[in-house]
């Protein structure tokens, strides 16, 4: 065969790229490849065996479509781009995800689905187990909490929770990873796939768990109600209440569900029960919720039946693996409980190693002092050796000195006794001076009053004898004045003469007053020289004595 011919038989492809929730692939498909084929091929390459939950989603006209199992890829109404693009998302829901969930693939795809849907707000959580289950999220991601290792703010790039629930509280960042992290460290011993696990079973139960809600009316002019598919039956709510149904049809009470353009009808199990009709915008959401209706049903009816072969394998492979892991876990937990005991250990000798080296490192120092100091010692003991002989040198010099002082002493007792008398004798003068003076002031002021006295009884007696000589004769004040001279010749009477005599005796008095204020003045001269001569005497003595202190 040419090459050409090989050329030739060569099929076309064209490119497609899936998305899953944390991945993306692109596979090269057949032109001839129908839906299932395509599906197949991603489930291989994922290794996934429950393929019955899941399906390929893709949006045309703004509305989510899955891709049909029976019919080519290309010849369905898909988006025209290259590589065309599908998400590989969970279509239908388990009731019961522990016992429905059997591969780790499985539950890990279900896990991330369901986070990202509470994460969007497109299943309503409250905060309280918001919280809840960001703890198993950080604990399937992180492992057991670390207090060393897990530092705060190691989930401030972490998505944890929805955007409605940081709104609802004024809470920082760092108030949400402390509850969160308050929670994570009592998840400590959980694997991931527990983690999971138990993160599925909290979220099974919320209200819009696996629900698919469409818009739809009870008539054709309005769009007054929600329809809603779930794993468990059809539920009909309110358009403002996506949370409690007002009316719902299990599978087990659903005979037919058929539709007619727009128009969808519910026909119940019980003839005599009122069949339900209601119509939506577009005959592909009528298609749409018709596949769902169908696959939900399909599900609820094989969960009640037995198990087929494949289901029954896989269950058994399900619990071998769960007790292959579980007892690995168990080993791992002893082998990690026991790398920590010789963590311990290990830090417990290396701290005990640690202490025994700064013992000897203390012991080596305090023997390093210990030489110094001995050192120090001898040389200290020299140096007292020296000053000992110094010192008996000097305290013979002293003896010496001592005996000298002593000598000295006593002269300079004997000058200090001849001081002190002579002080005492000076201060008696003076006190006498002081008291002499007073006297003397005292006369002297006695003789100063007498003097002022006699003076007025002398300019008196002048008066009075110039008024008498008026008065004997008047015509002297047509003759010359006579003089003093002249009156004491004899020209005046007895009056006159006595009038002499006391002029006589104030002349003596003045005259014995200016001599002995002569005399005051002259022993007071020599009483200060007498002083200034004891001042320098003890002023001598002084110096002399602090001569041999400062010999000494």
């Amino acid at each position: 065969m040419s090459i050409r011919g090989l050329k030739k038989k060569q099929p076309k492809t064209f490119k497609v790229k899936i998305v899953t929730v944390d991945a993306e692939m692109e596979f090269g498909c057949e032109t001839k490849w129908k839906g299932k084929d395509l599906f197949d091929l991603v489930c291989r390459a994922l290794g996934l065996r429950e393929t019955w939950f899941f399906g390929l989603q893709y949006t045309v006209k703004g509305l989510c479509t899955w891709l049909k199992m029976d019919k080519k890829v290309l010849d369905q109404e898909i988006p025209k781009e290259d590589p065309i693009s599908f998400h590989f998302l969970a279509k239908f829901y388990p009731e019961k995800v522990e016992e429905e969930l059997l591969q780790e693939i499985t539950q890990h795809l279900f896990f991330l689905q369901v986070k990202k849907q509470i994460l969007d707000e497109e299943i309503y959580c409250s905060p309280e187990a918001t919280v809840l289950l960001a703890s198993y999220a950080v604990q399937a991601k992180y492992g057991d909490y670390d207090p060393s290792f897990h530092e705060p703010g190691f989930l401030a790039h972490d998505e944890l929770l929805p955007k409605r629930v940081l709104r609802q509280y004024q809470l920082t960042a760092e108030m949400w990873e402390e509850k969160i992290t308050a929670w994570y460290a009592e998840h400590r011993g959980i694997a991931r796939d527990e983690a999971e696990m138990n993160y599925l079973k909290i979220a099974q139960d919320l209200e819009m768990y696996g629900v698919n809600y469409f818009p739809v009316a009870q008539n054709k002019n309005h769009t007054d109600l929600l329809l809603g598919v779930d794993a468990k039956g059809i539920h009909v709510y309110s358009i403002n209440n996506r949370f409690s149904p007002s009316k719902s049809f299990e599978w087990s009470a659903i005979r037919n569900i058929s539709y007619s353009e727009k128009e969808v009808t519910i026909k119940p199990l019980d003839k005599k029960a009122e069949v339900f009709k209601f119509f939506s915008s577009q005959l592909k959401v009528n298609k749409l919720i018709l596949q769902l209706c169908i696959g939900n049903h399909d599900l609820f009816m094989r969960r009640r039946k037995v198990d087929s072969v494949e289901i029954q394998q896989m269950k058994a492979q399900a619990r071998e693996e769960k007790a292959r892991k579980k007892m690995e876990n168990q080993r791992l937990a002893r082998e990690k409980q026991l790398r920590e005991e010789a963590e311990r250990a290990k830090e417990e000798l290396e701290r005990r190693l640690f202490q025994l080296e700064d013992e000897a490192r203390q012991a080596n120092e305090a023997l390093h002092r210990s030489q110094e100091a001995a050192e120090l010692l001898a040389e200290k003991a020299q140096i007292a050796e020296e000053e000992a002989k110094l010192l008996a040198q000097n305290a013979a010099e002293a003896e010496q000195e001592r005996q000298r002082l002593e000598i000295t002493a006593l002269k300079t007792k004997e000058e200090k006794r001849l001081m002190e008398q002579k002080m005492r004798e000076a201060e008696l003068v003076a006190v006498r001076l002081v008291k002499e003076s007073d006297r003397r002031a005292k006369e002297a002021e006695h003789l100063k009053q007498d003097l002022r006295e006699a003076r007025e009884a002398e300019r008196k007696a002048k008066q009075k004898l110039l008024d008498i000589t008026r008065l004997n004769y008047p015509h002297m004040g047509k003759y010359p004045q006579c003089s003093p001279t002249d009156l004491r010749d004899g020209s005046l009477d007895k009056g006159s003469i006595k009038l002499d005599l006391k002029d006589i005796d104030l002349k003596r008095l003045s005259f014995e007053i200016e001599r002995e204020r002569l005399d005051y003045l002259e022993k007071s001269r020599k009483f200060e020289d007498r002083l200034k001569e004891l001042k320098s005497e003890i002023h001598a003595l002084k110096l002399e004595e602090k001569q041999p202190g400062l010999c000494s």
